[in-house]
């Protein structure tokens, strides 16, 4: 391990090497963050820190998988496989299947990808009786992930004028109507989309403080690659499991 560390210039080597507390790496394309971020987790294995506590957030599982088999080379494959190591979505897919009950999902929830949600819209669309070339469903779909990932519920949609405004002034006032329905028969059928798997992850952490402090005291070291591009609902995920 000692040799594989030597491998890193002096820039990588000050991040790779922090150990507590807050860290931002902020480098350009091709310098090595990926590379830093698998050393990091190496090295706070070899001090001893339990891969159990240790939560690396990826963008793609391609990434995930790589910096695995990586890490597994630095410090043996059998230690890596405890590492809670993944996309935000798969990480807390995983979290949510042991929690579930606690939002009144069953833990073997179904997760919707795109095509499920676009056949339940049109659907909702088709009874409702609306002109599908004025509420285009992939739109919709669009629409409603927006508001899922700035945690806009069906509640906060109905208690906020603008939006609604909005909606009304692109022909498209049944929205709301559509998001309600299109939540309701998520509910019912035990499923969750994509966008749900932030989304419920947030409130289970907001509604459950005994399930918050349980992960909060579970992960000691979070680390999250290509942090720029977390959005509103992931950065407040990491935020509450850091704090």
């Amino acid at each position: 391990l000692k040799s594989s560390f030597n491998t890193l210039n002096e820039a990588q080597k000050g991040p790779t090497f922090h150990k507590d507390g807050p860290l931002i790496v902020i480098a350009g394309a091709g310098s090595g963050k990926t590379r830093v971020l698998t050393y990091r987790i190496a090295f706070l294995m070899s001090e001893g820190i339990d891969p159990f506590s240790i939560l690396a957030l990826t963008f793609t599982n391609k990434a995930a998988r790589e910096m695995k088999h990586r890490v597994g080379q630095l410090v043996g494959e059998s230690e890596a496989k405890s590492l809670w190591m993944g996309t935000f979505h798969s990480v807390f897919a995983r979290i949510l299947r042991s929690e579930a009950n606690k939002l009144g999902f069953p833990s073997n929830f179904t997760i919707y990808d795109t095509q499920d949600s676009d056949r339940l819209i049109s659907s909702i669309i088709k009874e409702m009786g609306l002109d599908k070339d004025i509420y285009k469903y992939k739109q919709i779909r669009n629409r409603i992930s927006a508001f899922k990932n700035s945690l806009i519920t069906v509640k906060a949609y109905y208690s906020n004028s603008e939006l609604q405004e909005a909606d009304a002034m692109s022909r498209r006032p049944k929205l709301g109507e559509i998001y309600k329905e299109y939540v309701a028969r998520c509910f019912k059928a035990g499923a969750m989309d994509f966008d749900d798997l932030l989304l419920k992850t947030n409130e289970l952490l907001n509604t459950h403080p005994d399930v918050l402090a349980k992960y909060q005291e579970r992960f000691r070291y979070i680390l999250v690659d290509e942090y720029q591009d977390t959005n509103h609902s992931q950065y407040l995920i990491v935020k509450a499991l850091a704090d």
